[in-house]
């Protein structure tokens, strides 16, 4: 019983990015419903969502540095990139390409607006906590409300791209559809962070 009180208070606290990413599914909206209380519902509905935004698809263009991570394990981009205007657009196209067989890696992401999320809206390394309160202030979000926010997560075809990210890659957790439900319904009970 002790240690499952301790695993729902780790999940349910300030939950690191290796907590976040333990499973490649999102919980329906469903699953929130019995919980009590706008503000407590409102701290698990984003805990549901890191589980997104700290996933390899969203933290590899969110880095903490001047140099992106790639791949499902977050290692330096290779050939060595920095973060500059253009850089991107060298090797990515405006679409994902599928290399040969014998490729150290199978595929090549692209998207016709494919860069590095500004240094501002660096998510790599941070907790829940600090992700929630960052993406609800303008300065660091992009210059977007919650009510921009939740078009960009819930309809921005970039974002749509960590759901279909090309051969040797692991898609996104659940579906950009889910997220953009758990997304209104945090907005909803408060935008309250975990």
């Amino acid at each position: 019983m002790r240690t499952a009180c301790f695993a729902i208070v780790l999940l349910a606290g300030h939950g690191s990015i290796a907590l976040a990413q333990t499973s490649n599914e999102l919980r329906p909206l469903s699953a929130f419903e019995a919980i009590s209380g706008n503000d407590a519902r409102s701290r698990a509905l984003f805990s549901e969502i890191g589980k997104v935004l700290t996933n390899p698809r969203c933290i590899n263009c969110h880095p903490a540095s001047d140099r992106p991570t790639q791949g499902n394990d977050m290692h330096p981009h290779q050939p060595p990139v920095w973060r500059a205007a253009g850089t991107c657009f060298t090797c990515h196209t405006d679409r994902n390409f599928a290399l040969h067989e014998r490729a150290t890696y199978r595929s090549i992401p692209g998207h016709s607006r494919w860069f590095l999320a500004p240094i501002e809206m660096a998510w790599e390394g941070k907790t829940l906590s600090q992700i929630c309160e960052q993406l609800k202030d303008p300065e660091r979000n992009g210059g977007r409300n919650l009510e921009l926010l939740h078009e960009h997560l819930a309809h921005d075809d970039l974002v749509a791209w960590g759901w279909q990210p090309g051969e040797g890659r692991n898609p996104a957790p659940g579906t950009q559809e889910q997220l953009g439900e758990l997304v209104r319904a945090w907005i909803d009970t408060g935008a309250t962070c975990p």
